[in-house]
């Protein structure tokens, strides 16, 4: 006896079943073409699209790649575009997704909108064409359910993109990731998450490319009779570096200028100028830049948002793990766990040398904006103070290695060697503190750093910095406290 049962779903035992053949609907369902429209106006991201659109191609060797490329980055920097493009651009090969593509979009740091993975499910197996009345309750079965449908499709020639956008963590997206060897997915998450994927970081436009993003976006909206882009060029690149390179922060400068097409982009360029305002000019009715960094700021613990805060009191590029340390007065194994989790949720940066941590331009400005509302319960001067005494006894330290004369160096460095390569990778810290006004800068660490750092720029051959450093921006009768660490040549 063989009996084949088609044309459904079934969850409990079936009497003299020998075969089952699930018969997927024979046509696409509309909500697997549903993915939301690619923009018009892409720009810089070529090579990341190729990429990407590499590992999705069919072909052999298929089953030893990792088909789920999990794209992280900073809020703003473009995930959710890139993505988009690359599905866009995938689904138009022949032979690529004959099954179409499945799109959600998590809300996953929106407290409002955010989609638990049931519900995601749920919507997902439906627009797959299961029947409400067959999608079972719990998560774990729902899950089971969609991947076995997810492979179905795949066995039977219908392979399908799957686009799961802004999840915020791998609890929230692992559910929703394909569990076969052919299905792709494509997952975006300002975090990166760990959900066994293949981890790509999105970075920031370069100049180039972010005053090539403004040229389309205004030719786009005004036509090619708008050439402002052209004609100020000066301008548009000072537009694409207050920007800092975010596309976020782009495309609302340009829709800002397109609002007002007698608008020339010196204005908005000199509007944008001040720091302590560019974040409120960088806002329009529905988007603002701010308004993006404070969905990734709300998931902080009290611990990692107060570090946040602090890292704007250092004004050099970036701020060593110790330095980070001094300023959140903790020892150094959990000041690097903090970084290491702000940088996983991409609200500090890696630098290229391990140890050191930096902040994009305008989230330096969105973290000491809040840094000033939490100034009393930071204990703000007191870091400050804790991270300026720290710059200024290592520096003291250092130099008594390079004295001319026989003197007693500091045990803080085992020798000359140590010394230097501490100052070498402080220089451009110790230069910024020792320089900056106030609120940054202080009188008493600038006279210090002017006379300790004498020796050492001198003897690298740093002679601007020389100059600079002994002489800040300080009233006269400051200056000449600092005038006696002066080279005479």
């Amino acid at each position: 006896m063989s009996n084949e049962i088609s044309g459904g779903i079934f969850f409990n035992i079936v009497v003299q079943g020998g075969n089952i053949t699930v018969q997927l609907p024979p046509q696409i369902p509309p909500a697997l073409s549903g993915l939301p429209p690619a923009s018009a106006t892409f720009t810089g991201r070529d090579a990341q699209v190729e990429e990407l659109l590499e590992i999705l191609a069919p072909g052999e060797g298929q089953q030893e790649a990792v088909l789920v490329q999990a794209v992280a980055g900073l809020a703003g920097v473009g995930k959710t575009e890139l993505v988009v493009q690359t599905a866009a651009r995938a689904l138009k090969q022949p032979g690529w997704f004959p099954g179409g593509v499945l799109f959600v979009d998590m809300f996953g740091y929106d407290t409002e909108r955010r989609l638990s993975p049931e519900r995601a499910l749920d919507g997902l197996l439906r627009a797959l064409g299961v029947p409400g009345q067959h999608i079972p309750p719990e998560l774990q079965d729902r899950s089971r359910l969609y991947r076995s449908v997810l492979a179905a499709f795949a066995e039977q020639g219908r392979r399908i993109l799957v686009v799961i956008d802004n999840a915020s963590t791998a609890q929230q997206a692992r559910p929703l990731l394909p569990s076969d060897d052919t299905t792709a997915a494509l997952l975006t998450s300002r975090h990166t998450l760990d959900v066994e994927a293949n981890l790509y970081d999105l970075e920031i436009l370069d100049e180039r490319a972010s005053v090539e993003l403004l040229r389309q976006v205004l030719l786009h909206a005004r036509g090619p009779a708008d050439t402002r882009v052209t004609d100020e060029p000066e301008h548009a690149a000072t537009i694409a570096r207050l920007c800092a390179g975010l596309p976020l922060a782009l495309r609302i400068a340009a829709a800002l200028l397109a609002d007002l097409p007698t608008r020339p982009l010196a204005s908005l360029a000199q509007a944008m100028e001040a720091a302590h305002t560019r974040l409120d000019r960088l806002r329009r009715e529905d988007r603002a830049v701010r308004a993006a960094f404070d969905l990734s700021y709300q998931h902080l613990s009290n611990d990692h948002a107060r570090l946040f805060r602090l890292l704007p009191l250092n004004p050099g590029p970036d701020i060593s793990t110790e330095s980070a340390a001094h300023l959140a007065s903790s020892d150094q194994p959990h000041a690097e766990e903090l970084l290491r989790n702000l940088a996983r949720a991409h609200l500090v940066e890696p630098a290229p040398v391990w140890g050191r941590w930096r902040l994009h331009d305008l989230v330096r400005l969105y973290a000491e904006e809040r840094g000033c509302l939490h100034a009393d319960t930071d204990q703000r001067a007191i870091a400050q103070t804790r991270l300026h005494d720290y710059y200024r006894t290592t520096t003291q330290a250092a130099d008594s290695h390079l004295q001319p004369l026989p003197s007693a160096p500091s045990p803080r460095f085992a020798n000359r060697h140590q010394a230097l390569a501490w100052l070498d990778d402080e220089r451009l810290n110790l230069i910024a503190t020792g320089t900056a006004p106030p609120p940054l800068g202080r009188p008493d660490t600038s006279t210090a750093l002017a006379a300790t750092l004498t020796h050492y720029l001198d003897h690298r051959g740093y002679f601007d910095d020389l100059i600079n450093i002994t002489t800040p921006p300080w009233p006269s009768s400051v200056s000449s406290v600092t005038a006696a660490a002066k080279p005479r040549r």
